[in-house]
């Protein structure tokens, strides 16, 4: 069991990285919390009480300099500087004298001690945490806390209204726009049946991990691990498919894994299949913006229909990008109308493009083209609507 006291995160020393501060002199709970840190590649230190101070900017005396003593403002203590406190219950009370701070979670094993939200207020604390049911999120917290994690990546769901609306197209333009400038970009091929978009990007021979890689995958994964195991592709990394038989990827790897990249910031973007199975259900839990590609024609706008229902039952933010031709009396708010669904605006087309593909340049590469121009218009909007409601882009 977590419950929240307040929701403001942690504060870092300029966003670097640091180590959790754990306070208890209650053996087991010390035993599990050292378990816990060790789950998610962090090393804490550990105090009976309030630590005392320590230099915030440590460096070696030079010349005829004396060494640095505990007083001055130079000088702050452990319990202020670190990024994570961890509080046994028992020291609850040892800790009442400490300097306020954010990012305390006291941490206490006892499901019937009502007293704990008490003693919570009492040391200022965030959170308060029940061993064992509390463990995966205190593991990810204190994972968030070893690679120094900022704002998540703004993620974006592109997804066809029917088959061939060019949504795989869109995907990857976004994500070339996204990197070209110079976001740091990721692009997730979230359909099996697609053929992989890292042959759509020409780098289908690429050194890098695909999804089934990643198969076996429950716990935490590591941002920065993922990263740099994946094909980078046009300064952009992408996770695709291989070439094999595995065409499913378990729905805890799914969310690990995207969870893994939303941590890493920036923008990542997705290619979702239409077909909507747990790993589908678990992007679209995670996506901020959904865009659906819908052709201009009738049975296009029928399908679509099918597809935002449900699609909108597990993701809120969904929006419609109109691809023309248009059909007679439609046009691109037509067809937003008909779906009821905000309109991102029209496609274009673009001259070339298959030729382009086939030469293994990916869509959106001319940065002047008119794909390209689309695709930068949509990140500045939406980058721009995040910033404004203190959002997930970086």
């Amino acid at each position: 069991m977590t419950g929240t006291i307040t929701h403001d995160p942690p504060p870092t020393a300029g966003g670097r990285q640091g180590a959790p501060l754990i306070v208890t002199e209650d053996a087991e709970l010390l035993d599990d919390l050292l378990r816990l840190c060790a789950a998610a590649g962090a090393t804490p230190e550990v105090h009976h009480s309030v630590p005392g101070p320590r230099p915030s900017t440590p460096s070696a005396p030079t010349g005829n300099a004396p060494p640095p003593t505990h007083s001055g403002a130079g000088w702050r203590t452990g319990w202020e500087t670190a990024p994570l406190v961890l509080v046994g219950d028992d020291a609850a009370r040892r800790v009442r004298g400490a300097v306020r701070r954010r990012g305390v979670v006291l941490v206490g094993r006892d499901q019937d001690d009502s007293g704990i939200w008490q003693r919570a207020v009492e040391i200022g604390a965030d959170h308060v945490l029940m061993l064992p049911d509390g463990e995966q999120w205190l593991v990810d917290r204190i994972a968030d806390v070893a690679e120094g994690v900022g704002r998540p990546a703004l993620t974006v769901g592109v997804i066809g209204g029917r088959g061939g609306a060019g949504a795989s197209t869109l995907a990857c333009a976004l994500a070339v726009t996204s990197a070209r400038e110079g976001l740091r970009s990721l692009l997730v091929d979230a359909d099996p049946m697609g053929g992989g978009l890292d042959v759509l990007l020409g780098g289908e021979t690429a050194d890098g991990l695909r999804w089934p890689a990643f198969a076996a995958s429950r716990g935490r994964v590591g941002g920065g691990a993922l990263e740099e195991s994946l094909p980078e592709l046009h300064s952009l990394r992408v996770l695709s498919w291989d070439r094999g038989d595995c065409v499913a990827v378990p729905a805890p790897a799914v969310r690990a894994v995207l969870a893994a990249a939303r941590r890493r910031g920036g923008t990542v973007v997705v290619d979702l299949p239409r077909r909507i199975d747990d790993g589908v259900a678990e992007v679209l839990a995670q996506l901020d913006i959904g865009i659906l590609v819908v052709p201009a024609e009738l049975r296009a706008v029928a399908a679509a229909g099918r597809v935002a229902a449900a699609v909108g039952m597990v993701l809120r933010d969904l929006r419609v990008a109109v691809r023309g031709p248009y059909a007679s009396g439609l046009d691109d708010r037509e067809v937003a109308r008909l779906l009821g669904l905000p309109l991102v605006g029209e496609v274009p087309v673009e001259s070339g493009l298959l030729r382009a593909t086939e030469s293994r340049r990916p869509p959106g590469t001319p940065s002047r083209g008119p794909l390209a121009r689309f695709c930068r218009s949509f990140w500045e909007r939406a980058l721009a609507e995040t910033d404004g409601r203190g959002g997930s882009s970086s």
